[in-house]
């Protein structure tokens, strides 16, 4: 269909695959639809899939005669002993395999989409097209997953940031969240648990500045590992780099004064806001910009403590999760990867530990190897939303490594000095990533406690508006965020505006309310609750605010 088009890349991916494509033209989506239409030609036609090994010189003879740049450059970092071929009809492809037998075995797929992607990544590569597609044992299954595909679009956070006026990007700080007056009411209210909670288990927190001289990101690792993707400034001729992370900061804190095994475990919590120089490729409103806050909080201690210190981590985690309708979470255990600092010894101990307190608390979990931190295994938590999507936020990780670094000591009940464990653990990840999964989990509506209006008053005509103002003016006093609608509007109009912009409550006041010293009230989706008096209300959204329930849209 295209005789000039590029090969590149295409796997398999959660939801179905993508491959990229070079060519002198965008694909269109009436190419996508013949695209498709020639795909279920091929499948009708059971072309069988056949796979040979074949050497390295017969397998750049082929890329080269055919025009595939990007086959050669893959065919490079393939061994000797693993170059296969796999070819359908007259189409052949490196590949590994295996496959079904034959096309006809493909029951129900679709093209999705076109979307750019820099080949490996990078932006000194050429930019290629990617067509997602997917695939599923019966078109019930695609059916299904195509209908989730639409409600995602609908509760898009990028969309929902704009239409209820949370947050928004500007060219002037290109993918760095500006958070607008509602979106902070939002904001501060997670942050506020976030503190409460992490008060009643014993962190204290601190903050650490924003830019830190070259030679600590040398000294913790991070330098080798992370300086493509962190920002550098001169001052005074000395070399800093804003921080990518927190840890750092966090082992100065623990140094700035002598410490002994009795003021262990020191549990020191950040909310720091940090900056990592991405790719515009992987760029994705708050799920990936290039400034945002990390619930980094460490913790330092020793040997006999990290089994308990771990587990209460876990169940704060987890209680966390909960408070926000996340009940289905996923635990991963990644051990060592390849670009790993220290030895094997000291990382299986500290793989030893996390098994230990996952056992311990009877947590079942799931081997990702090679997906630790390159300073530390590490405990991952991935947890369902409720159109039954995943999302990876929390992570603990051990580490023996930054506290050899960085000459940390503890004096011993000996009266000898002795080196203390490090735990990284994060619960929201990114809060602004944790902020934007859960617009799309709420689908914007969010629980009353943390609803930027938690209350809107409306009044049926204007000779309403002193009764009105004094039932907004009652609320606001009794602490619960509301707004007054004194607009000349017809009062379906005012009353469905509120349910676009997902108030959890309207209350009108007409002539009857004011004449019974009563409101009327709807609760969002539609629900009349019918008429109380303002002082049931104001308890009955009190009490509600407080217990702090998961109200989730399915």
């Amino acid at each position: 269909m295209f005789p000039n088009v590029k090969l590149a890349i295409g796997p398999a991916i959660q939801d179905g695959f993508y491959y990229d494509f070079d060519l002198d033209r965008p694909f269109t989506e009436e190419d996508l639809k013949q695209i498709e239409g020639t795909c279920r030609q091929i499948i009708k036609e059971h072309q069988p899939f056949s796979g040979k090994k074949v050497t390295r010189k017969e397998a750049t003879e082929l890329f080269t005669k055919r025009g595939e740049p990007y086959k050669l450059e893959i065919l490079k970092g393939l061994p000797d002993d693993d170059i296969w071929l796999y070819s359908n009809g007259s189409f052949m492809d490196l590949c590994r395999g295996n496959h079904m037998e034959h096309t006809g075995e493909v029951k129900a797929f679709k093209l999705l989409s076109v979307a750019g992607a820099y080949w490996r990544g990078s932006e000194q590569n050429p930019m290629l097209q990617r067509i997602y597609g997917t695939a599923f044992f019966s078109e019930g299954e695609l059916n299904d997953y195509l209908q989730r595909l639409e409600e995602a679009k609908k509760r898009d956070h990028r969309k929902l940031g704009r239409e209820l006026d949370l947050f928004s990007f500007q060219e002037e700080s290109p993918a760095i969240p500006f958070f607008h007056p509602k979106g902070m009411i939002v904001y501060n209210q997670l942050l506020a648990y976030w503190r409460a909670e992490h008060e009643r288990e014993g962190y204290q927190e601190i903050s650490t500045p924003m830019i830190l001289r070259k030679e600590l990101w040398e000294q913790s690792g991070h330098y080798g590992h992370y300086k493509d993707h962190m920002y550098f400034t001169q001052m005074d001729e000395t070399q800093f780099a804003l921080k990518p992370m927190n840890c750092p900061g966090s082992t100065l804190v623990y140094r700035s004064a002598q410490r002994s095994y009795r003021h262990l475990p020191l549990r020191l919590a950040e909310l720091g806001l940090v900056h990592r120089h991405e790719l515009s490729g992987v760029l994705h409103g708050l799920f990936r910009a290039k400034a945002f806050t990390i619930d980094d909080t460490h913790i330092f201690c020793y040997g006999e403590q990290i089994k308990s210190e771990i587990s209460n981590v876990i169940r704060l985690i987890l209680r966390i999760y909960s408070r926000f309708g996340f009940h289905d979470v996923s635990i991963y255990l990644s051990t060592c990867p390849q670009d790993s600092m220290g030895s094997n010894e000291i990382w299986e101990k500290a793989t030893e530990g996390l098994v230990g307190a996952l056992k311990d608390n009877e947590i079942e979990y799931e081997l990702n190897e090679g997906g630790g931190a390159f300073y530390g295994p590490k405990i991952d938590f991935e947890v369902r939303d409720s159109i039954g999507r995943d999302w990876q936020c929390g992570t603990i990780q051990l580490d023996f490594m930054m506290p050899e670094r960085f000459k940390l000591e503890y004096v011993g009940p000996d009266g000898k000095m002795h080196r203390p464990v490090m735990v990284h653990r994060a619960v929201f990840g990114s809060v602004e990533r944790f902020y934007g999964i859960l617009v799309e989990h709420y689908g914007g509506a969010f629980p009353l406690w943390l609803a930027p209006v938690q209350v809107r008053v409306v009044t049926i005509s204007e000779k309403q508006a002193e009764g009105g103002t004094a039932v907004y003016r009652r609320l606001s006093e009794a602490g619960i965020r509301s707004e007054l609608d004194l607009r000349p509007e017809k009062i379906n109009y005012k009353i469905r505006q509120a349910e676009m912009e997902k108030v959890p409550y309207v209350v009108v006041v007409g002539a009857q309310e004011v004449g019974s010293n009563t409101v009327s009230v709807r609760a969002r989706r539609r629900r009349d609750l019918g008429s109380m008096s303002l002082n049931d209300l104001i308890e009955k959204v009190r009490n509600e605010i407080n217990s702090k329930e998961a109200e989730v849209s399915n």
